[in-house]
């Protein structure tokens, strides 16, 4: 009998095969996208156990075990590492039909040789298997026989980038580079945070930060030196676009009331954080960067467990928010003056999937092969249905042939499985258009849209620094 994880896992028909093993799988990886602690990229970091790599930092698998009865102190708590594996592996049975029974054993077998079903009865084989494989699994050993070619780790303007410039001189295959997230600058509705955030800002950017246009400044200061080390991403986690009016005094004065304990309002804080969008609109497009905007994200629901273990544990859901109009006055906003820069646009409601599909052909502007992308499945929707929807959905009303493709989105160096699943999930979508006539059966042509979309797009869209490794 095969194993669950098979060659030809979720490839449905003889197209569908074809295209996945001769085009898509030996592809290289782009991730130009994840939140992977750079830290220990810099370190070579080699994990002590399975519980560290496989459930250290992953909010996906923490959720189900909850949902699974799973006390807190087995999912994030003071448990030992073998008896968080062990609620792991009883939950993991409890997951059929959930991707992440698909992704479990997809790294299990990937990274550790192991094709057992995950469950009580088989937990301790798998221990004892995959912690004996573990001090040949460095970061480093992952990066490269995944064929990584870029990561782009997520990076706050008031964090160091002392990693990153390690990472640098080290000379390993993969190119690593920070990506711009200001989110906290649009702090001002929670002064105690807001200025605590202030300070550590001024000490990155060595400047004093009282005034607005001293954070104008200080920020600044910090793009220039993320484009120095090589960043050329940002990226904004918002509920919605931010597009109200907003002049340099009022933002100035909302800064100022906030500076001395003062919360803005929610209308103030629209106003300040659309000056300040605006702005970061401007810095991009000046330095050839691409913008990332994740919109539609309900965070940190649970204000009990948010307090207890804080956030990115779990507790984030799928917002009903309203995205096109201000969406649209944003982006129209900065191509008014020519500031557009290339922008990658996700969605976390799948009901706005044509909203999204429909707003980035309203700004491409010849320039720029896609130059406003409708970005990956993200988060709830990295899943093979939400990736079809959104794959269908850009494909109908846009040009799939010129999709940046798959990221990780992830804080697990073992997410790199991720892209296989999108891979497979792809070849599959288009497999079964071959097989039904509605595109051609010329494998040379839709392999060749395949090879695109799982690297050659986001290669040559990102313009990232790349070696004899991974060419143009």
């Amino acid at each position: 009998m095969k194993p669950f994880i098979h060659d030809d896992f979720l490839l449905q028909n003889d197209s569908a095969r074809a295209l996945y093993h001769g085009f898509a799988k030996e592809e290289p990886i782009y991730d130009y996208h994840c939140h992977l602690p750079q830290k220990l990229i810099a370190e070579n970091h080699t994990f002590g156990d399975l519980a560290e790599i496989w459930l250290g930092g992953d909010h996906y698998k923490w959720r189900a075990m909850r949902t699974n009865g799973v006390a807190e102190g087995d999912c994030t708590g003071k448990a030992s590492p073998r008896e968080k594996f062990e609620a792991w592996c009883a939950t993991v049975p409890h997951t059929l039909g959930n991707p992440l029974y698909h992704w479990s054993h997809l790294e299990l077998q990937r990274y550790f040789g192991i094709a057992e079903l995950i469950n009580p009865a088989s937990a301790d084989a798998i221990w004892r298997e995959a912690n004996a494989r573990l001090p040949h699994l460095s970061v480093h050993d992952i990066l490269r026989t995944n064929r990584v070619a870029v990561v782009c780790t997520t990076d706050d303007p008031a964090d160091s980038l002392a990693d990153h410039e390690r990472i640098a001189q080290l000379g390993i295959t993969t190119r690593v580079y920070p990506t711009f997230r200001p989110d906290k600058a649009l702090g001002v509705n929670a002064p105690a945070a807001f200025n605590a955030w202030l300070e550590r800002l001024g000490g990155e950017a060595k400047s004093s930060v009282q005034t607005f246009d001293d954070l104008l400044n200080a920020l600044k200061r910090r793009h220039d030196d993320f484009h120095a080390i090589g960043g050329r991403l940002s990226d904004h986690g918002l509920e919605c676009a931010l597009a109200e009016p907003c002049s340099h005094a009022e933002a100035s004065a909302i800064f100022a009331a906030a500076r001395a304990g003062s919360a803005a309002t929610p209308a103030e804080w629209a106003k300040y954080g659309s000056y300040l969008m605006l702005e970061f609109g401007r810095w991009d497009a000046a330095k050839g960067w691409t913008k990332q905007l994740h919109l539609g994200a309900m965070r940190s629901n649970n204000t009990r467990l948010h307090q207890q273990l804080g956030p990115d544990t779990g507790f984030d859901s799928i917002g009903d928010f309203p995205q096109a109009r201000a969406l649209s006055r944003y982006l129209d906003a900065l191509d008014a003056t020519g500031e557009l820069p290339r922008t990658v646009l996700y969605n976390l409601n799948p009901a706005d999937n044509y909203v999204f599909a429909t707003m980035i052909g309203n700004f491409q502007d010849g320039s720029v092969a896609g130059k406003v992308q409708f970005g990956s499945g993200w988060w709830f929707l990295d899943q093979k249905e939400a990736m079809e929807w959104q794959l269908t959905a850009l494909s109908n009303l846009g040009l799939l042939s010129r999709f940046v493709g798959m990221l990780t989105d992830s804080r697990s160096f073992l997410s790199y499985t991720r892209h296989e699943y999108f891979r497979r999930v792809l070849c599959n979508l288009l497999g079964a258009q071959v097989e039904r006539g509605e595109i051609p059966a010329d494998l040379a042509l839709v392999g060749g849209m395949v090879k695109n979309i799982c690297f050659a797009n986001a290669r040559d869209y990102f313009r990232l620094g790349l070696d004899a490794h991974f060419p143009r």
